[in-house]
């Protein structure tokens, strides 16, 4: 049995692990500060939640905008190798900034962030994207390797700064966060070294799974081509919504926890921030079981495609406010809420985020061009950018708003219209859009093995 389990992992493309690793370091240091950015604005600088919402929705949205000029600068003038390390020095000395006593060192330290992460962030989804050129039939599983690295470095981010900004001192929480960064820059130093050389050299015109393809299809052209970024287009604009709601956890949800929720378990008050590891935690528990569900219906050809995964991604979404609503409901009269509360929160968000976000990153490893691969992953995360600007206006809102309970409906709302939305332009355009679809999975989708993912992580 251990025998078949190291075969089916070293089906992967080598040099996986390195990059996996890099990614997870770095998330270790995004997730670390950003569970500590909202709660040390209100309690050590004294801002309002709206002021403070302000500051987050500018600097998450510049987090996910910069990747689209940084994507575009890379393409046309900079290496894959030399933008990576470009973006990791940036987030290191934004972390250093962040440090330091002083607002001016603040705000260095944000726009320090969100520049490197401009750089690092389209590239690395890019270069490990294009190590399953080879391997098509890999590549959602490969993603979904990658998408653990991420949640691996979110669980302990918060865990590790958190604890240390809210109970020691906010600014050495952050410095712990650079810590982070630091070793994510030297295992990528090391761990690169084993990447195959190809992954870094660029090619115009389409992938090369795309000329593969062609070379065997007639009917693939270039109108195609644009058709298959359309939908790239269509699935980030939705994803808006998702990350509007979504992206509450970091903001008003975190305020929520620290104010009306009852965090004694034990005996020991557990720290707001930590809270934040709830979701990432669960990824790792729940994202091999959805992975394992994806392949059994792939088995039977009954696995949804992007588009309906992406449906379900909203609609579980909804689910979770809803529970928010009732939570808020009970805040309302004075009474802390149930940590449980936040618990299916959370699971459900969960849930809804394994529907939607690593199906999109892999969705557009695979229809992109090469030739604007690192523009359209940065495209990607535009959209992402706008879903959290939108969270941080809206977050500063929820005293203002009137009723918590309304505050949290509107999620609800919102998700659930965008799913029926979604999904009606789907059935209208189904025939114009199954044939592009059908085109990626004669490459035969796999949709992460849950061995894979546990042996890597």
């Amino acid at each position: 049995m251990e025998k078949s389990y190291k075969n089916k992992l070293e089906e992967h493309p080598k040099g996986i692990t390195s990059l996996f690793l890099t990614e997870m370091w770095e998330r270790l240091s995004y997730y670390g500060m950003r569970a500590l950015l909202v709660l040390y604005l209100v309690n050590a600088l004294g801002f309002s939640d709206k002021d403070a919402g302000v500051i987050y929705a500018y600097y998450t949205s510049f987090v996910y905008l910069t990747p689209v000029i940084g994507g575009y600068i890379t393409d046309r003038y900079l290496s894959y190798r030399f933008a990576i390390y470009l973006g990791s020095i940036l987030m290191l000395l934004g972390h250093l900034s962040l440090a330091v006593s002083g607002l001016s060192y603040f705000y260095l330290g944000l726009c320090l962030l969100a520049l490197g992460n401009g750089f690092f962030k389209p590239n690395i989804s890019t270069i490990f994207g294009r190590l399953y050129v080879e391997k098509p039939n890999l590549r959602d599983s490969g993603f979904t390797i990658f998408y653990m690295g991420i949640n691996v470095g979110g669980l302990l981010g918060p865990i590790i700064s958190g604890s240390i900004g809210e109970k020691v001192d906010w600014h050495l929480g952050f410095l712990s966060a650079g810590v982070g960064m630091a070793i994510g820059i030297l295992v990528f130093y090391f761990g690169s070294k084993s990447l195959p050389k190809s992954i870094w050299e660029k090619t115009k015109g389409i992938n090369q799974s795309q000329m593969k393809e062609s070379s065997t299809s007639p009917n693939v052209s270039e109108n195609e081509v644009m058709a298959k970024i359309a939908l790239i287009g269509l699935l980030s604009f939705f994803s808006i919504f998702f990350w509007m709601a979504f992206e509450q956890m970091g903001s008003s949800l975190n305020l929520f926890a620290l104010r009306h929720t009852d965090r004694n378990v034990l005996g020991f008050e557990i720290p707001a921030s930590i809270l934040q590891s709830l979701n990432p935690l669960m990824i790792l528990v729940f994202g091999p079981l959805v992975s394992l569900l994806w392949t059994s219906l792939s088995k039977t050809n009954r696995n949804p495609n992007p588009i309906i995964k992406f449906v379900i991604s909203l609609f579980l979404l909804g689910i979770g406010f809803l529970v928010m609503v009732m939570a808020a409901n009970q805040a309302e009269t004075g009474v802390s809420v149930s940590l449980f509360f936040l618990v299916f929160v959370y699971f459900w968000n969960t849930m809804s985020e394994l529907c939607l976000s690593p199906v999109g990153l892999s969705f557009v490893s695979k229809m992109a061009p090469t030739k604007f691969a690192s523009f359209l992953m940065g495209t990607w995360f535009l959209s992402t950018a706008f879903g959290h600007y939108a969270a941080g206006i809206l977050s500063g809102y929820q005293r203002e708003w009137g009723s918590m309970v309304h505050f949290y409906a509107l999620f609800v709302i919102v998700s659930w219209i965008a799913s029926l939305i979604l999904l009606g332009i789907y059935l209208w355009k189904k025939k114009s859009i199954l044939p592009l679809l059908d085109s990626e999975k004669t490459k035969k989708e796999d949709s992460s093995s849950p061995i894979r993912v546990s042996i890597e992580t």
